[in-house]
């Protein structure tokens, strides 16, 4: 006869792990916030990887997302393919998405898009000192802002996003759809 022992001791090793294991990683969120009344967005004018000056202001009549992060943040990592695949969703439609790594070179971040699956084609841009970060209300990373397109902060995520997620898109579209 099987002696019930040895397997509370088994489940009693694994379930704590596996517990973990799905703790350390939530879903991404699927909404946004938002921002009531909206504001205009600080400016924010920094390098992307090949040197060329971005500027939000230059992006008026877009509606820009705006996604701060870094390499060694977990959910930062896992949200770029859905950004990656929103960017394609959206490929002929004013929408630009700007990603600004927060205190890391261009070496460690080509790292870390060399190792997806499918490299972003959308801006990162690199904020080394974190300067833009202090004019932004940034609470943690990741943290996005969607601005209309007259440069005005309407939403805000704090926390990884699927950014191709269908209620994600509906909130972006209407955006899109404003004058």
């Amino acid at each position: 006869m099987f002696n019930a022992w040895p397997r509370y001791l088994l489940l009693s090793l694994i379930l704590p792990v596996a517990t973990h294991a799905r703790a350390g990683d939530p879903p991404l969120q699927t909404s946004l916030t938002p921002v009531l009344p909206r504001l205009v967005a600080p400016v924010i004018e920094l390098p992307n990887q090949d040197g060329h000056i971005i500027s939000i202001i230059k992006l008026k009549g877009k509606v820009v997302i705006v996604n701060f992060w870094a390499t060694w943040c977990p959910p930062c990592r896992r949200e770029f393919a859905s950004m990656e695949r929103l960017r394609k969703t959206m490929a002929d439609r004013p929408l630009e998405i700007l990603a600004v790594n927060e205190g890391e070179n261009d070496n460690v971040i080509e790292e870390f898009t060399a190792t997806l699956d499918t490299p972003p084609l959308f801006h990162i841009l690199l904020d080394l000192n974190g300067d833009s970060m202090t004019r932004w209300p940034v609470r943690g990373l990741p943290t996005t802002f969607v601005l209309d397109k007259r440069g005005r902060i309407a939403f805000r995520a704090i926390g990884g996003r699927e950014f191709d997620h269908p209620q994600m898109l509906r909130q972006i579209e209407r955006l899109l759809r404003e004058k």
